[in-house]
């Protein structure tokens, strides 16, 4: 039934449950799915596609998490994030026919630039601030690229969302967190949907990371609904660091 053995599977239930985790307050839970994923046996498509599987189930759960709790309006998202699928639609096919190494090399860079800015600007908190974009300015044009990129490539793609609803937005840190959980679900439904096309998903294997994946996101939303920015913050500053220096050492 599984395209791996039992042992493997329990290996992949327990990072996809940590990356549930870690992706519902920070993001960056592909950083630990994708590299599991290519030890179990998977070629690059198939850990890319697969982790698409899985992680819908966590994002759409944390989404769900901060919905019932009052701290995003999932209807109010809705059309965003249909703009968030069909990009993120966009960007899977292009990475066929796209070269991706540029992006790859100025990416770790990125993902320091953002570590540093939740590291060390002075006033990060869960309350909100002057908005510099109005919504429907923030819909075509942040969040499109950021859908993209998640569909072309994808790691630290819930941390651009963050910084997306921090800075241009004025958000809180933790309703910035809420805010990027059902855009990180469509833009990753979206990719699936292409990868579905011209890739080998594991399916059964990604279903069953995605519940594990479920159990996680819901115990990191209620983490960060109690503790807020204080837990937040620190987390994705240590996940964008470990990206960037995990991406460097791919390039290396």
């Amino acid at each position: 039934m599984f395209e791996v053995t039992f042992h493997i599977l329990l290996l992949l239930l327990c990072a996809a449950f940590v990356a549930g985790f870690v992706d519902s307050i920070a993001g960056g839970g592909g950083l630990i799915t994708v590299p599991v994923l290519l030890l179990a046996g998977a070629n690059p498509v198939e850990a890319l596609s697969t982790n698409k599987v899985q992680g819908i189930f966590g994002s759409g759960t944390a989404a769900l998490s901060y919905a019932a709790r009052g701290h995003v309006d999932l209807r109010r998202q809705a059309r965003v994030a249909l703009i968030a699928f069909f990009a993120g639609v966009l960007g899977a096919f292009l990475a066929t026919v796209v070269p991706t190494d540029l992006l790859r090399l100025g990416l770790p860079v990125i993902l320091v630039g953002i570590a540093a800015f939740f590291a060390f600007k002075p006033g990060l908190d869960d309350l909100d601030r002057a908005e510099r974009l109005t919504p429907p300015v923030l819909a075509v044009t942040a969040v499109p690229l950021i859908a993209a990129y998640d569909g072309l490539l994808g790691p630290g793609a819930g941390a651009f969302y963050m910084i997306a609803f921090v800075t241009l937005s004025g958000y809180g840190v933790l309703k910035a967190t809420a805010h990027t959980k059902l855009l990180n679900f469509a833009s990753n439904l979206g990719g699936l949907a292409a990868f579905a096309a011209y890739g080998a998903p594991w399916w059964a294997t990604g279903v069953a990371m995605g519940l594990a994946q479920m159990a996680g996101a819901r115990v990191g939303s209620i983490v960060a609904m109690h503790i807020g920015a204080r837990i937040i913050k620190p987390l994705l500053v240590v996940t964008s660091t470990i990206l960037a220096l995990r991406l460097i050492w791919d390039m290396l």
